[in-house]
């Protein structure tokens, strides 16, 4: 009698995290300050008010300034919600 071992590959699904994206502020002569820091504050609700007087004083001083980084979808939201406000911001990969 002879006895045959077979071998059993379990196969594991991995999920790749979705890809993330970067929404960026840009500086612009048109609104004031105040207006920025409410406007970020309004439309990405997991800012608190330091940070967003940082991205504010960091798109005025630099001319641009990292918002969130976050899945596409959501990138697409909160830049959409920024043009809205009369803002300047667009969205990248980030690498």
């Amino acid at each position: 009698m002879s006895v045959e071992t077979i071998e059993r590959r379990e196969t594991v699904s991995v999920r790749k995290p979705a890809p993330r994206y970067r929404v960026l502020l840009h500086n612009d002569d048109f609104n004031s300050m105040e207006h920025v820091v409410q406007t970020l504050l309004q439309t990405v609700a997991s800012l608190t008010q330091p940070q967003a007087v940082d991205i504010m004083m960091e798109a005025h001083m630099n001319g641009l300034a990292l918002v969130i980084v976050c899945v596409q979808e959501h990138a697409e939201f909160y830049c959409e919600t920024l043009k809205n406000h009369g803002l300047t911001s667009t969205i990248e990969p980030d690498e």
